[in-house]
């Protein structure tokens, strides 16, 4: 007499175990939940029962699914764009489409199963998994349900599978030939039968294993079945009974009251493999979920093809070596670095935007170590704070094998095509294409000077209406009557009358007092901060006069244009966290104060949503990569005087979450360590919440010569001897300024490492002096590096370095606290950072500190604009001068970016062009369609 294997316990056992690893998942990885689609078209009463049992078990295992439910008018295309979007779901593991479709139109079920995604197909149907099977890629494919919980049930009878004879009657899709493929792989002889096989028993009965999936009610008999043989019957059959209330009873495809006389074990229908099959899709899910968890949440070794560069000596020009290098297709790349394809959208072949959703997919993933490069005061040798970056990525990712980023900022076209050129990098360690890096790349400077422009347009025509309007007409106009006479605020009108504390939500219950609150802005002309800006240097916008034309007589205005990355629009996005959190900052920019003293803002202007709008795409950041195929962010460029001077805060979050816990994230600061280090601490830090892990500062031989009292330099001329012979006087007394950007770097908790930018001329005993001078004074370490001429090779014991420096744990601390006064902050900063005696405010600085503190500002962080040329206020002392008090001329404010930044010399924000601009050199070839003289 068999022993009955129920199917029943068998997938209880099965289901109360996935619940206990669900939790233990749970607990192991946040946020982990096994997702489960559930596709039915049409409204079969069959189906919507079955659907029924697997959403009911899928609640008991806390597997979240959910049950979408197609019209029978759906199209095959309905069906097709409905699992495509469950696709691209990060949270969905697992899809099924219920079979038959009831639909209206013919649907090719074939097709839409193997539509499904691959790693998804939890159903096991989908054509890849099938020839995995058969090949006996048992570790790659996804087992089909009910196969699978035929083996389980094998399993628990103690037969082991091995060496036996198995005999499998059916060969469907679904059953019989995934089972043939199973017991093959585990290990059993096995024999397909059919319909149309000769001598169906005589095959039977040699078997040890017998499973039957054939689909004729009882064709199999007890005579057929070997004694002791392991029976399991997946068919399932209605027969005619009228002593059942249903007028039917289910049978199997074998008979089951005389097979259970001869095998040893056999299963029951219902009640045998039938509860198995929803058990194993849950299985199957639970798999799948905790699967793309390890990999899709949690973030482990890139398999990235790095690109090896063609060294020549002497090291050719920055536009030929871009040139010679071929990037990988950025798709490529971002496949390499585990980005999804719908968290990609491509703008062309080698560059693309990055959705914010990895950082909710990656939520549970440990940051990467956070590495900032900075440098010593710069001076018009240059010190390599681009290459720097760019090289040290390229050396921790193909030399040390880490997961690596790069984070940049975008250039301006402005010094582009003016006197600067590109800012890409240089030598053998650049971002790659160079033109797309130097030009529009994704258009957010355009998109910038769109929504600084458009806000510049409504401060005018608000003082315009406003000057030749009535309370009342202005209030008819601003809160205009839809259909219906219908009169409703519209939302960022509902933001006003908080800030004003005004409750009444009806526009026709306000009080004449109230509208005129209201629509009154009464903004003060002298107090507008907010200019007009274009992405081009042009001297003759520094200053121009506004409503010249005839229809605006008598609203003449002063005002000028800046440069696009001196607008607060760049700076927000520098420092934004989230789409929501740009929203707010955009709309609390402060443009002007009313003739009252009191802030008016973007929101007041009624323009803050408007300038998201425009802003939406801007805040993904740019994916390009370096000469070496690693990946680089480059993603905002705000001013390093009257802003910040780094990269975006978004860009380096994504970045930290794809390395992972063992991988790094390289940004560089502008300017020097007093200034782009410094608010990089202070704000970027403050405001993103990161912890810094290591400063890598920069410096050259000849730069700190430059700072020891060396020659001017003058352009086209030859460098004086002084910085192309040893003169280590000289140098030791430049490295004062190196010592004070270490000194401040350690101020703030972070281990330093200085990496010297090696030239031909310099000596051994120069570059010993400089690393000697470096250690003994707090460095972590000091590193030649030849990135330069030897891209990553040339930076590989600066990543070396780096890496071992990143192991120190990093008691980063801000320089002061945010409550302290503006006044008190300033000084902090001067005396400790510039090393100044203290500070002076003119009058007008102390106005308008104090207005600041009156409209709530004083908690914000400060952002000094200083020249960058000298630790002190004058470009001319180098060194690390000391004796001196810092004058603050002015004090502006930057509200929606969320700091205050005192002037402390005159600040340009629209460069001019020199006699002989870079654009002198830029052509196309219109044959080839190539850049020509970009550098």
């Amino acid at each position: 007499m068999a022993q009955v294997l129920s199917g029943k316990k068998v997938s209880s056992d099965i289901k109360k175990q996935l619940k206990e690893d669900v939790l233990q998942l749970q607990a192991k990885y946040e946020g982990f939940q096994p997702g489960l689609a559930i596709v039915q078209v049409g409204d079969r009463d069959d189906s919507n029962v079955y659907i029924g049992q697997k959403l009911k078990s899928a609640l008991e295992v806390g597997v979240k699914a959910q049950h979408i439910k197609l019209p029978r008018s759906s199209t095959q295309y309905d069906v097709l764009s409905c699992v495509e979007k469950l696709n691209s779901d990060v949270n969905v593991h697992g899809i099924i489409v219920q079979l038959p479709m009831e639909s209206d139109n013919e649907i090719d079920a074939h097709l839409v199963t193997n539509s499904i995604l691959q790693s998804k197909d939890v159903d096991g149907l989908h054509q890849d998994n099938a020839g995995r099977l058969s090949r006996g890629d048992l570790n790659s494919c996804i087992l089909p349900c009910t196969p699978r919980g035929c083996m389980e049930l094998i399993k628990r009878t103690g037969v082991e599978v091995k060496g036996k004879q198995a005999v499998v009657l059916g060969r469907s899709k679904i059953v019989g030939a995934p089972m043939h493929d199973l017991l093959l792989w585990n290990h059993a002889t096995v024999t397909v039968c059919h319909s149309r096989t000769a001598d169906l028993k005589a095959e039977v009965s040699k078997a040890d294993i017998v499973v039957v999936g054939i689909g004729q009610p009882q064709l199999v008999q007890g005579d057929w079945i070997k004694p002791g043989a392991v029976v399991i019957d997946c068919g399932i059959n209605s027969l005619p009974d009228s002593s059942k209330k249903s007028g039917y009873r289910l049978v199997g495809d074998v008979h089951y009251e005389s097979a259970k006389e001869k095998a040893s074990w056999i299963t029951p229908v219902p009640g045998g493999v039938g509860p198995m099959t929803v058990a194993m899709l849950l299985l199957n899910t639970v798999d799948q979920a905790r699967k793309a968890y390890e990999k899709l949440a949690i973030s482990g070794p890139w398999n990235i093809n790095y690109l090896t560069q063609d060294l020549k000596t002497p090291v050719p020009s920055d536009i030929d070596i871009a040139k010679s290098q071929i990037p990988k297709d950025i798709s490529m790349l971002a496949s390499e670095i585990n980005l999804l394809k719908d968290e990609v959208d491509l703008y062309g072949k080698k560059k693309a935007k990055v959705s914010l959703k990895v950082l909710d997919r990656l939520r549970a993933q440990k940051d990467g170590r956070y590495v900032v490069v900075t440098g010593i005061t710069p001076t018009p040798l240059g010190e390599g704070k681009s290459t720097t970056t760019v090289g040290l990525a390229q050396a921790l990712g193909s030399q040390l094998k880490k997961n690596v980023f790069a984070c940049v900022r975008q250039p301006s076209q402005g010094p582009t095509f003016g006197i600067k050129g590109g800012a890409a990098g240089g030598g053998y360690s650049q971002v790659i294409p160079m033109e797309e890096f130097n030009l529009h790349l994704t258009g957010d400077l355009h998109a910038i000077t769109a929504a600084n422009n458009l806000l510049a347009a409504a401060i005018e025509a608000r003082m315009f209406h406003e000057s030749s309007q009535s309370n009342a007409a202005l209030f008819k106009r601003l809160v205009p009557t839809s259909k219906g006479a219908v009169r409703n605020f519209c939302p960022i009108q509902i933001r006003r009358l908080e800030k004003l504390g005004i409750s009444e939500r009806d526009p026709n219950a306000l009080s004449q007092e109230d509208v005129q609150r209201f629509v009154r802005l009464d903004i003060d002309k002298s107090t507008i901060t907010w200019q007009r800006v274009l992405d081009t240097n042009d001297r003759f916008l520094r200053g121009i006069t506004v409503g010249k034309g005839p229809n605006e007589k008598g609203h003449e205005r002063d005002t000028q244009f800046d440069i696009t990355v001196a607008s607060e629009i760049m700076a927000v996005l520098a420092l934004t966290t989230s789409l929501a959190d740009m929203r707010e900052r955009l709309g609390r920019m402060v443009v002007a104060s009313s003739k009252a003293g009191e802030p008016i803002t973007a929101d007041d202007l009624g323009v803050g949503g408007a300038l998201t709008v425009l802003m939406k795409d801007t805040i993904r950041p740019n994916l390009m990569q370096t000469l070496e195929g690693t990946p680089v962010f480059v993603h905002a460029g705000p001013f390093a005087n009257i802003a910040h001077g780094n990269s975006s805060i978004i860009a380096d979050k994504i970045a930290l979450k794809l390395v992972g816990e063992d991988g790094f994230v390289v940004t560089e600061a502008g300017f020097g360590a007093d200034i782009g280090m410094e608010k990089f601490f202070n704000i970027k830090c403050r405001y993103s919440g990161l912890i810094p892990n290591a400063v890598v500062l920069v410096a050259t031989i000849r730069a700190l010569k430059m700072h020891g009292g060396g020659p001017t330099v003058v352009a086209g001329v030859p460098l004086p001897q002084a910085y192309t012979q040893e003169n280590l006087d000289l140098l030791e007394q430049g490295c004062s300024n190196l010592v004070k950007q270490i000194e401040n770097a350690n101020k703030f908790g972070v281990p330093v490492v200085v990496a010297v930018n090696g030239f031909a001329t310099d000596t051994q005993a120069e570059m010993e002096l400089v690393q000697r001078i470096a250690r003994e004074k707090g460095a972590f370490d000091a590193v030649i590096c030849h990135h330069w001429a030897k891209g990553g090779l040339g930076a590989a014991d600066l990543a070396a370095a780096v890496d071992k420096a990143t192991e120190e744990p990093s008691n980063f601390k801000f320089l002061y606290d945010v409550k302290e006064s503006i006044e008190k902050k300033i000084e902090t900063i001067a005396k400790e950072i510039y090393g100044a005696d203290g500070i002076e405010l003119e009058p007008l600085a102390q106005e308008q500190i104090e207005r600041y503190k009156k409209q709530g500002f004083n908690d914000l962080p400060v952002c000094m604009a200083k020249t960058h040329l000298s630790l002190s206020h004058k470009p001319e002392l180098k060194g690390a001068p000391t004796g001196f008090v810092l004058p603050i001329r002015e004090a502006r404010a930057s509200i929606g970016a969320g700091f205050i930044y005192p002037l402390v010399g005159t600040m340009s924000t629209m460069p001019g062009l020199p006699t002989r601009p870079c654009f002198y050199d830029i052509d196309i070839d219109p044959e080839t369609e190539e850049i020509l003289g970009l550098s």
